[in-house]
C-alpha cells in the first residue's frame, strides 16, 4: 500500500525525474534535496520561535514574517509537486507524511483569518522524521516498536494507576477545600484538585499554599505519596519492557550461527540441526 502511494505518475518526463529526486534517497541530488528540505524546516521553525519573543518581534518582526511566508510558499510548491508526481495523489494526501506536509503549510494561511495561528508552524518539525530514511536509520524504528509494545501490554495497569491518582487527587482536593477554605486560595474543590495534582507530581507551582497547620500536615503526606507514585509507572513500564525482551529473545543455532528462531523452535530453519535452549546449554 505504501509503495503504491509513492509510485511515479509516469515513467518518463519531468514527473518521473521530480519523483526520483523527491522520494529517492540513494543518489547525490536526492540526498541533497532531502538535506536542504530539513535545513529549511529547521530555519522556518526557528523563525516562528523568534517571532514569539517580544523583543525580536519588535526589532525584526517584518523580516521574520517575510521569511516565514517565503518558507511557506516553498513548502506549498513542494507539496503540490508531490501530489503531481505520485500515481495516487489522494492516497498520498491521506498518508502520514501527506497529512504532515499539509499541516506544515496551513498555519501561515490560517494566520490571515486567526491572529497568532502562524506560530503553529512548529508542527513542521515532524517532517524531520524523514531523517530516518535519509540517514538509513530505519533500524531504530524497531526499538521504538519495543517501547510501544511495552506500553500496550501495560495499558491496563497504567489505567488502574491513573484512576487511582485521580481518585486520590479528588479526595485530597476536597479535604483541602474544607480545611483551608476560600480565604487561603482554595476557592473550590476543582481548585483543590488542581493543587493536589501538582503537589503529588512534586511540581508545586506555589500559586496556592496551605496556611493552616493541618493543611501543611496534609501537604506533607501528599508530597510523600507523590514520591512513591513516581516509582509506580516506571516499574510497570520497565517490567513490561523486560517481559517483551524475554519474549523476543532469539535462539541461535550452534552449528551455522543463524539467529531469530522462534522460542518454541527445535530445529534450525537453515541447516536443520537441533537447537539447544539456553537453559539446557552445556557448561564450559
Amino acid at each position: 500500500m505504501a509503495q503504491l502511494e509513492f509510485e511515479a505518475a509516469t515513467t518518463r518526463g519531468w514527473r518521473a525525474e521530480c519523483h526520483r529526486i523527491i522520494f529517492g534517497h540513494s543518489r547525490r541530488d536526492e540526498r541533497l534535496f532531502d538535506v536542504a528540505l530539513i535545513v529549511l524546516i529547521l530555519f522556518s521553525v526557528l523563525f516562528a520561535m523568534f517571532d514569539s519573543v517580544a523583543q525580536y518581534d519588535r526589532d525584526w518582526g517584518q523580516w521574520l514574517r517575510a521569511a516565514e511566508w517565503g518558507a511557506t510558499i516553498l513548502f506549498t510548491i513542494e507539496y503540490l509537486v508531490r501530489l503531481a508526481v505520485v500515481r495516487h495523489p489522494w492516497r498520498y494526501a491521506r498518508s502520514f507524511f501527506g497529512v504532515i506536509d499539509l499541516l506544515a503549510v496551513l498555519p501561515t494561511y490560517l494566520s490571515l483569518l486567526f491572529v497568532g495561528a502562524q506560530h503553529l508552524i512548529v508542527i513542521r518539525v515532524l517532517r524531520i522524521l524523514r531523517v530516518f530514511r535519509i540517514l538509513k536509520l530505519s533500524q531504530y524504528v524497531g526499538e521504538a516498536s519495543v517501547l510501544l509494545e511495552a506500553l500496550y501490554h501495560s495499558r491496563r495497569k497504567v489505567l488502574v494507576f491513573v484512576i487511582s491518582v485521580i481518585s486520590l487527587a479528588t479526595i485530597f482536593g476536597a479535604i483541602m477545600y474544607l480545611v483551608e477554605g476560600p480565604e487561603n486560595g482554595f476557592t473550590s474543590i476543582p481548585r483543590g484538585v488542581y493543587w493536589a495534582i501538582v503537589t503529588m507530581a512534586t511540581v508545586g507551582f506555589g500559586d496556592i499554599v496551605p496556611k493552616t497547620g493541618l493543611g501543611q500536615a496534609i501537604t506533607t503526606v501528599i508530597i510523600i505519596i507523590g514520591y512513591g507514585i513516581i516509582a509506580v509507572p516506571t516499574g510497570i513500564f520497565t517490567a513490561a519492557m523486560v517481559s517483551g525482551r524475554r519474549r523476543g529473545k532469539s535462539i541461535s543455532c550452534i552449528r551455522c550461527g543463524l539467529e531469530e528462531h522462534a522460542d518454541d523452535a527445535r530445529f534450525c530453519r537453515r541447516c536443520g540441526d537441533r537447537l539447544v535452549q539456553a537453559s539446557t546449554a552445556p557448561e564450559e
